[in-house]
């Protein structure tokens, strides 16, 4: 799956080259969310005090639009402090670049899986189980879930690498008993939440990949069924089997959407708890004047950042679930393609 596209010389300029460009580009995306980060410090200061300005409302205002809208930075040569629109509009260019180039790169990574089966496939007489599904849609799944999952990782680390340093000096700024002793105290926090909601997300989806796994089978059976009934329905597509089948379905199905619904609770609870973390932590500093609302803005973003890549496998935990399962057969078939083309050569 991975030697087809990375260790094929045929792919080496899609598979690394392309690789090179979708790094580059998410690392000025990253760079992009730590310019906002800074931005939204400064505007938030400004909202917190708009009543200097009643004197001067005039001043107060062209100050406002000036931090959302105002292209100075550009026309004086990039300096000074770039407005919300002159960072967020490059930003949404390259993530739509990034986008349609990351789709582009996963079908060409399919079709590499794809065609380095097929060979092996025609080899064989023996006839294998459900091999039309693993080379026509296994292998799309698995690329397009890969790419999206490997640019998350690649974009976590980036952000994580970018937004630790941001996170750890703002932990100055902790006025709670204990963590304000605590150097570095949020990069802990969210490091230690993190890893716990990793474990205990671990124990409450624990069955998911095997029934997943499970599912497809049962869904490929019925599936079969109906193909060869096409042509034979004398002896295949029978109602009386199909029902037989699609009862296996649904009872596996029951049992995918039990265990489904008590991860979504565990998942959902655990994300509204993490919204107000930040918030819990430097709110008492904000009555207190140890911080201002844009410090605490902030901290918010910069918390969200570090924390969403600390727990990038948390939130990805059902795609993870989904990409063992279909590594788990695309493995049975290449096992299966190895055994019976031995077979077939000592014939």
């Amino acid at each position: 799956m991975l030697k087809s596209f990375f260790l094929n010389k045929r792919w080496n300029l899609w598979s690394w080259g392309g690789l090179f460009i979708l790094i580059i580009s998410l690392y000025l995306q990253v760079q992009m969310t730590v310019a906002i980060n800074t931005w939204y410090g400064k505007f938030y200061d400004l909202l917190q005090n708009a009543a200097d300005y009643i004197d001067k409302p005039s001043e107060g205002i062209n100050f406002f639009y000036s931090q959302l809208i105002s292209v100075d930075y550009v026309l004086n040569g990039f300096e000074g402090d770039p407005s919300f629109v002159v960072i967020a509009f490059p930003y949404i260019g390259l993530a739509i670049f990034t986008g349609w180039f990351t789709r582009i790169y996963g079908l060409r990574w399919r079709e590499a899986i794809t065609f380095s089966y097929i060979p092996q496939w025609q080899a064989v007489e023996h006839e294998i189980e459900g091999a039309s599904q693993r080379i026509q849609e296994d292998c799309n799944r698995w690329a397009r879930i890969v790419e999206s999952l490997g640019l998350q990782v690649i974009r976590a680390l980036m952000t994580l690498i970018a937004f630790i340093p941001i996170l750890w000096g703002l932990s100055d700024k902790v006025d709670l008993p204990i963590l304000r002793d605590i150097e570095g105290s949020l990069v802990w926090f969210s490091l230690i939440v993190s890893l716990g909601g990793i474990i205990i997300s671990w124990f409450v989806g624990i069955k998911l990949p095997g029934l997943e796994y499970k599912n497809q089978r049962v869904e490929a059976a019925f599936r079969k069924d109906l193909v060869l009934g096409e042509d034979d329905k004398v002896n295949y597509g029978q109602t009386e089997t199909l029902f037989e089948l699609f009862t296996g379905i649904r009872f596996n199905y029951h049992r995918l959407y039990l265990h489904y619904g008590y991860f979504d609770g565990w998942m959902n609870t655990y994300d509204q708890f993490m919204i107000i973390a930040p918030y819990l932590i430097m709110g008492p500093g904000l009555f207190t004047g140890i911080i201002t609302l844009g410090v605490l803005v902030q901290v918010s973003n910069a918390f969200a950042r570090v924390h969403g890549g600390f727990a990038l496998f948390l939130h990805n935990w059902t795609t993870i679930t989904e990409l063992r399962s279909i590594w788990r057969r695309l493995r049975e078939f290449e096992n299966n393609l190895k055994k019976y083309n031995t077979q077939t050569i000592k014939t």
